[in-house]
């Protein structure tokens, strides 16, 4: 194929396999074709839309016969909104071929020994699972047809929902999310409803001008709720009007909570957030402890497969009650909580000094008293006067970024040798390279795959590393 034939149509491609970002592949002329919303074993007519060097990209033009894996979405917004790429795909199917990512993986990019897979833990809710979600206003919403935008009012052209994969300026207005329960819908729609009927303007991502910039509901297994609104400016008299309004229709709110943000761009991380309503935060509990969670706090978003991901690192850590546990990249602790009733002593280390802070909050609201954490970055903070201050851990827990564990770290854990490394990866391509560095002191003895977010291609994974 070459550059001229750019947009040229291919007929009766059989989707072949899953690939990464949610896409699927094809295979043309020796070339892959990653196709947007396929699933493996279609056949179908595909446009290619960009040629790279290495590849293509493409899309359905016609659905000629479809994969026996392939169901209805349930979403009215699936193939416009990003979140939710694989709902088309069965849910076996799904975890099928995130099993499949983490043996690739290991495979390819680790190329060293392994024992088989242990079977993906699959999430028992594939809807409404997620404890957190972040929504934004636009005065320009996206239209799935241009021919109705010259027909839109003003407040028909205003929309609260998420960005358009790929375009920062572009927002997708949403009826119905199916990550959140109830009643995240009814706040969002309730909102959006009373900003309209009241005249509040709605952000506008390229100038900058607005009122309302955007919306963040949290929630917990036990029904708690925040719900913090951001503002562009300070306008008090919308600002209260907008929030008493959200107070009365939903009395249940635990945290009504409102930032005013001025900024350039969309993070409130550095900004003062202040209460309007409830507490400052909600408490989220697992097993028998709680965590507390504030306006900023990081907690895995899914709880109900938190419980399950930690439950089984807890148990490939092989505690007796007497070892001492490093906990790397601790976040909020909550791993650490975890293991620390089957350690003698669990230390944290956590780069954000904020994470540090309610990891902290976290072990005293659950009396526990034989962790201790710090914070800084992990390369710096992992020395050898470090260790020798706190002793030398039998076991380390490490769940890093989706970067991996930096190289310094890796060689650190291999000098200070523990019995057992149990590490945790929302990446296994990067879990993968950093095991490879390890190889030669440790073999891997079980790898775990754990689904946390259904209808994406993400994966979680634990491996359990015992020295040779």
């Amino acid at each position: 194929m070459r550059r001229k034939n750019y947009n040229e149509i291919i007929p009766s491609l059989k989707i072949e396999n899953a690939g990464s970002e949610g896409k699927s592949i094809a295979r043309y002329n020796n070339k892959v074709i990653l196709v947007d919303f396929a699933v493996p074993g279609d056949i179908a007519d595909i446009k290619i839309t960009q040629l790279k060097k290495s590849y293509y990209t493409g899309t359905i033009e016609r659905l000629v016969e479809p994969s026996p894996q392939r169901i209805e979405p349930l979403c009215a917004h699936f193939g416009t909104c990003g979140g939710c790429k694989w709902q088309h795909m069965s849910y076996v199917t799904q975890l099928t071929y995130k099993q499949q990512q983490v043996l690739d993986a290991f495979q390819r990019i680790g190329k060293f020994p392994f024992p088989q897979l242990s079977p993906i833990l699959g999430s028992e809710q594939t809807e409404y699972y997620r404890n957190k979600l972040e929504f934004t206003f636009t005065n320009r919403k996206w239209l799935t047809s241009l021919d109705t935008k010259d027909e839109l009012s003003q407040t028909e052209h205003a929309g609260l929902g998420f960005h358009i994969p790929g375009r920062w300026d572009k927002v997708i207005d949403i009826n119905h999310c199916y990550l959140q329960a109830n009643p995240s819908n009814a706040v969002r729609l309730a909102v959006k409803s009373f900003a309209v009927k009241n005249g509040m303007s709605f952000f506008n991502l390229r100038s900058q001008e607005g009122l309302l910039r955007q919306l963040f509901v949290r929630n917990t297994l036990s029904g708690e709720l925040m719900v913090i609104v951001s503002f562009a400016k300070e306008d008090e008299e919308k600002r209260i009007a907008l929030l008493r309004h959200i107070h009365h229709q939903f009395p249940q709110i635990t945290s009504l909570m409102y930032v005013v943000n001025n900024k350039k761009n969309d993070s409130i991380s550095d900004l003062e957030i202040l209460l309007f309503a409830g507490k400052d935060h909600i408490i989220e509990k697992l097993e028998n402890l709680k965590f507390k969670i504030g306006p900023k706090s990081f907690f895995q978003t899914n709880s109900q497969q938190t419980l399950n991901l930690y439950s089984k690192t807890r148990e490939m850590a092989q505690l007796t009650g007497n070892e001492l546990v490093y906990d790397l990249y601790t976040g909020v602790g909550t791993i650490a909580a975890f293991v620390a009733g089957k350690a003698k002593k669990v230390i944290g280390i956590e780069y954000i000094e904020q994470a540090i802070a309610d990891a902290k909050v976290n072990a005293i609201l659950n009396h526990i008293e034989n962790i201790d954490f710090f914070a800084g970055d992990m390369k710096d903070v992992l020395n050898d006067g470090f260790i020798s201050q706190h002793g030398k851990p039998e076991v380390i827990i490490s769940d890093p970024p989706r970067a991996g564990m930096h190289e310094e770290v890796v060689k650190k854990i291999m000098e200070i040798a523990p019995k057992r490394v149990v590490y945790v990866s929302c990446n296994p391509a990067t879990q993968a390279r950093d095991i490879a560095l390890m190889q030669e002191q440790y073999q891997i003895k079980q790898v775990q795959p754990v689904d946390m977010f259904p209808h994406t291609h993400h994966v979680e994974n634990i491996a359990l590393l015992e020295r040779k």
